[in-house]
């Protein structure tokens, strides 16, 4: 039987990763829509992976004495959200470039300290592997179904849907894992 705080966790990252799947692929597509080549999909990327990696560390030792982890998640969590939309309003490579590393703060935030939350959720450390693992395993499948999902979306709409969509997933997520304030009162 899985905690509510691991079902929270569980539940929010898989629905969190449905709506962020449903772009991976699909981004170098989108670069080039808006007037970039392969040079700038290169940047935005790395832009994101760069701030998300610096800042994960920085956030990561300022959580372990943050008295509210759960709070850093979510707003880290809300400024992907919000960041989501905003793919709807780029329309240069520039744009793509502020947004990418705008996701990696919010990355930042929501990474390390929903592991911290989630690797203490459970005192029973013969399931550790097992958690870590059907948390892992559901986030892969459900990131393949994005990809299907998003790239249809994409094919008989727009981008534009795409963002929407994304951002509404995203939005039910952030809400969703808000639930875990309320196990902290109990």
């Amino acid at each position: 039987m899985l905690k509510k705080k691991i079902k929270i966790l569980l539940y929010g990252t898989v629905i969190w990763s449905l709506g962020e799947g449903m772009f991976g692929p699909i981004f170098a597509v989108f670069a080039k829509k808006i007037g970039g080549d392969i040079l700038d999909v290169a940047w935005a990327w790395a832009l994101y992976l760069i701030v998300t990696g610096a800042l994960v560390m920085i956030v990561g030792k300022m959580s372990d004495t943050w008295r509210n982890k759960e709070k850093l998640m979510i707003i880290g969590f809300s400024i992907n959200t919000i960041l989501t939309f905003g793919y709807i309003f780029v329309s240069s490579p520039m744009h793509l470039f502020a947004i990418q590393i705008g996701l990696g703060v919010g990355n930042a935030l929501f990474e390390p300290t929903w592991d911290a939350l989630f690797d203490r959720a459970d005192e029973n450390e013969k399931r550790e592997g097992f958690l870590w693992g059907l948390m892992l395993g559901e986030k892969e499948i459900i990131l393949g179904i994005a990809v299907i999902i998003g790239g249809m979306i994409v094919t008989y709409f727009s981008f534009n849907a795409l963002f929407i969509t994304m951002g509404i997933i995203q939005l039910i997520a952030t809400v969703y894992q808000t639930r875990i304030f309320k196990l902290k009162k109990a």
